[in-house]
């Protein structure tokens, strides 16, 4: 439960929709396909946010450059399931 806290804290911290301060479960439909998808690698990661970004959250990735864009959450995830993996 905690690698899905800290996933969801996460995704809640980059907040593509802009409603993380109303509700705290808004990404929580991203959390067990993104954990099936970390080990996959980076390109794999954005793929996925760029899709979930288009068609489930109705959002232009293009035009989503708040905070660390799509591909920068991809990066940072990651980076985070390798820290998490080693540990």
């Amino acid at each position: 439960m905690e690698i899905e806290d800290n996933l969801k804290y996460l995704l809640n911290q980059w907040d593509p929709v802009g409603v993380a301060d109303l509700v705290d479960d808004e990404y929580e439909c991203l959390v067990v396909p993104l954990l099936t998808r970390l080990g996959a690698g980076r390109a794999e990661v954005s793929e996925f946010l760029w899709a979930e970004l288009e068609g489930h959250f109705g959002l232009n990735p293009y035009h989503h450059r708040e905070h660390y864009g799509v591909d920068g959450l991809a990066d940072r995830l990651v980076a985070w399931w390798a820290a998490v993996a080693a540990a």
